[in-house]
């Protein structure tokens, strides 16, 4: 497939936090119309791991080994969240998004050859934040992030944990990247949570396709019968809808958000930045699950 025809992309992922990563790591990987630049390995806080980033990178160097290989870049993300809203933490990783960022070539807006950098970060927005401290001209850049985080918005209800997770590992990074301007696509917890496949489904679906399917289904159920507290039989890819709107931006509907920014318990609250945020409120799964498990089938 020729140049012009795929879609530059940078898939940021706490690979190693949980089960969802994996598939959608390996989706991306095995899209021929996402010229992934770079994988970064992200932290994930202290809860789990006391080495989080590493334990990323290690996940991500594994999943490549399972796919046969592959000349994809994987750099490391920062090993920790910001101190505050000012001070980086410089990484290969924010340099990777940096390089990337200013190879995106200027167009006029609205014009038909405008293809921006999609950035999708499955975890934490550290190394996004770091980069645009690093280097803020980056947030006039044609640059869209798609962050799988953040609460549900209005009066629907966030069950779980508050914050809510991938936000509440770093809620200064957050603000830093609502606040500056760069396009945002935001794909809440309400929407994250609904891409739910059970383990039945992933049996008849992924399991039987190689060392890699084998090993897909495996660690979910693993993860579940270690970290989950109640009975279940199913989890929710919830990082996946970053790669089917990066495959297919059409795939999801969005609204625009009026100005918001997060305080230190995690909720919502008005900001006075210009901002360019859009929240994800529905996410065509039939097109997004379909085409991850006929492209593992194929790679088998």
């Amino acid at each position: 497939m020729s140049a012009e025809n795929r879609r530059r992309v940078i898939v940021n992922t706490d690979a190693a936090n949980e089960a969802d990563d994996q598939f959608a790591i390996v989706h991306a990987l095995l899209s021929p119309t996402l010229d992934v630049r770079g994988l970064i390995g992200a932290h994930f806080g202290e809860g789990r791991s006391a080495q989080s980033q590493k334990d990323s990178r290690l996940e991500i160097d594994k999943l490549i080994d399972l796919l046969g290989g592959s000349d994809v870049t994987v750099a490391d993300g920062a090993p920790h969240a910001l101190p505050d809203e000012t001070m980086p933490v410089d990484s290969p990783g924010a340099r990777l998004i940096i390089e990337e960022a200013h190879a995106t070539p200027d167009v006029p807006a609205g014009s038909r050859t405008e293809e921006p950098l999609y950035i999708a970060f499955l975890g934490p927005l550290t190394d996004m934040a770091s980069a645009l401290l690093l280097d803020p001209s980056i947030a006039d850049r044609s640059i869209v992030v798609i962050w799988i985080g953040g609460p549900a918005y209005g009066d629907l209800v966030h069950v779980g944990a508050s914050p809510e997770y991938n936000l509440g590992n770093d809620i200064h990074a957050a603000n830093v990247v609502f606040d500056s301007g760069v396009t945002v696509w935001q794909v809440p917890a309400s929407i994250y949570r609904l891409v739910n496949v059970s383990y039945a489904e992933l049996e008849a679906r992924v399991g039987p396709h190689g060392a890699l399917g084998r090993y897909l289904v495996d660690q979910l159920i693993a993860w579940n019968a270690r970290w989950h507290p109640r009975p279940i039989e199913s989890r929710s890819l919830g990082d996946s809808p970053a790669i089917g709107l990066m495959l297919e931006p059409f795939s999801g509907v969005f609204r625009p958000q009026t100005p918001v920014r997060f305080t230190a318990a995690g909720d919502y609250e008005p900001s006075s930045k210009p901002q360019r945020i859009f929240v994800c409120e529905q996410v065509d799964t039939r097109f997004l699950l379909e085409d991850m498990f006929a492209k593992i089938a194929r790679a088998s």
